[in-house]
């Protein structure tokens, strides 16, 4: 079944046609969460409202990209989360560290010195990543972790393009600031290269 059929189905409340496309969302929406709240368990939470938030405005769903408005919501719902716990406690960049696990997996086999290496880059890169402001951590994340396009990332921020291309330029050039403080932790490749 195409997703637009999916869609219409769910607007009238077939909630079995709902259930598939989350399945195909998913993923995207926990791995835009968790890149976001840098907590495999807040990202959970979060994806779970996500989709509970949707099924409640998919009536409302005036057609467009599905991708980009449960983005939005997932977006959304990130942002609240981050405000509460902004406001509740500072968070703590050591968790950020204890959720990396295999966040930056290589397929390919490797050396164990290798294995190290791209953990603890893994390890400083979800650690940089929150310190991002909000705004840009959501466009580096829409873009060069999920591949959106800048349109889309613009859709899902309902910013202009301008607007997201700023983001992603000075949520880069944060990042490799960051990078660069800690060289040492960088490949041999990359430390070369500066």
């Amino acid at each position: 079944m195409n997703e637009q059929e999916l869609i219409s189905r769910s607007r009238n409340g077939d909630i079995e046609s709902f259930n598939v496309l989350v399945e195909r969302y998913q993923g995207l929406v926990f791995n835009v969460s968790f890149r976001m709240l840098g907590n495999a368990g807040d990202a959970e939470d979060a994806s779970q409202e996500t989709f509970l938030a949707a099924y409640r405005a998919i009536p409302g769903f005036r057609g467009g990209s599905f991708k980009g408005w449960i983005l939005r919501i997932a977006a959304n719902e990130c942002h609240d989360r981050l405000r509460a716990l902004k406001r509740a406690r500072n968070t703590s960049l050591d968790n950020l560290l204890e959720q990396a696990g295999d966040f930056f997996q290589d397929k390919d086999s490797e050396s164990p010195d290798e294995y190290v290496q791209r953990k603890e880059l893994g390890a400083f890169l979800l650690r940089d990543l929150g310190c991002l402001p909000e705004d840009q951590r959501l466009a580096v994340v829409l873009c060069d972790v999920q591949g959106l396009t800048y349109e889309e990332i613009s859709e899902v921020t309902r910013s202009s393009l301008g607007t997201v291309k700023s983001r992603l330029s000075r949520g880069r050039a944060r990042l490799r600031g960051y990078l660069l403080q800690n060289k040492e932790h960088l490949p041999l490749q990359f430390r070369l290269q500066q």
